[in-house]
């Protein structure tokens, strides 16, 4: 097994010892703390591959990693805490704690950010952003200027979701293939029998808003009906779905598919026996219904593990690789049926 000194990555000894990354990272930097986590065989099979191939780290990286604080920060652009929120944060926020454990750094919760113009900003005053080796960011918009300015400082951060290019330069994330998740589901009405469908929700804004809405159109087409924020009335909307001769209606917002169902229930219709519903995603806040909705799961404690695992590869040097798209589970509801006519 033994090759020249200094040529082998810890990405291969981690793959020759069958450990993880941050296994190999934590013995060769004889964390205490983190050394108790450790299995004294898995550490000692780790050494032996060490010894057997005669890596040798770089100096300067090691110096580097010494230098940190093995702290990570998070800050969120919304609100986490209130009752409205806490549903649909704490999968994304359980996975973080679960990985930083892993990895074994602390969290620090970035909560002194001030509110400007209706939304925070982790930019101000009296940040603290130095503090932590980097951080972890979620909110469903965040601030292009703020996206900039962290990557043009160099800054280590992850977001937790897809994020449009700053600058020209791309932004670090974990996030949801809404994109694909959506264009199956519509592919899997149009299989039923479907031909005529319609969006009901954003589509602008937020990139997983635009995503939705992008592979909404790549399955359904260009022309089916856009039903955005300037029809707020679920009567009004149910209108413009009849008269067009839709059959199946995808909505970003549960909230707004369970007031669409109740529109139609007082308009007579049955679901889905005469209109077939879609949610694309889970809600954003808690939503009572007694309809089991089509649709997908985001895979949000996954987007917040692997969001920690990409910003310590980050910090570490050892990934090239800053973006990545992780699947959605489609969730078969009741919600889905062949057309009526």
């Amino acid at each position: 097994m033994s090759q020249a000194p200094g040529r082998l990555t810890q990405r291969d000894i981690a793959r020759l010892a069958g450990v993880s990354q941050t296994t190999v990272s934590l013995v060769l930097n004889n964390r205490g703390d983190a050394g108790a986590r450790i299995a004294p065989e898995t550490r000692d099979r780790v050494l032996q591959v060490i010894r057997e191939t005669g890596y040798a780290a770089d100096p300067l990286a090691r110096r580097m990693l010494k230098q940190l604080n093995q702290i990570l920060g998070v800050f969120t652009y919304e609100p986490v805490f209130p009752s409205t929120s806490a549903d649909f944060y704490h999968p994304f926020l359980r996975g973080i704690e679960e990985s930083a454990e892993r990895s074994g750094c602390d969290l620090l919760l970035f909560t002194s950010a001030p509110v400007r113009d209706g939304q925070r900003r982790i930019f101000h005053e009296n940040n603290r952003l130095r503090v932590a080796d980097g951080c972890v960011l979620l909110g469903r918009e965040i601030p292009s200027t703020e996206l900039s300015r962290l990557v043009a400082e160099d800054y280590p951060f992850v977001c937790v979701g897809r994020r449009d290019d700053a600058d020209g330069r791309p932004v670090p994330y974990v996030g949801a293939d809404y994109v694909n998740a959506t264009a199956q589901l519509v592919d899997r009405a149009r299989a039923l029998g479907h031909r005529r469908f319609a969006f009901v929700g954003p589509g602008t804004g937020a990139e997983s808003s635009a995503d939705r809405l992008t592979g909404f159109r790549r399955a359904a087409g260009a022309r089916a009906p856009f039903l955005s924020g300037d029809t707020p009335d679920a009567a009004e909307r149910l209108a413009r779905v009849l008269e067009a001769g839709v059959t199946a209606v995808f909505a970003e917002v549960e909230a707004e598919a369970v007031a669409l169902a109740q529109a139609a229930a007082a308009h007579g219709l049955s679901i889905p026996g005469d209109l077939s519903m879609v949610t694309l995603g889970d809600p954003t806040i808690p939503v009572h219904s007694s309809l089991d909705f089509t649709g997908f799961h985001i895979p949000r404690p996954q987007m917040g593990q692997q969001a920690v695992e990409l910003l310590v590869d980050v910090l570490h040097g050892q990934t090239s690789v800053t973006q990545r798209l992780l699947d959605c589970e489609l969730t078969q509801g009741e919600t889905l049926g062949p057309p009526a006519h």
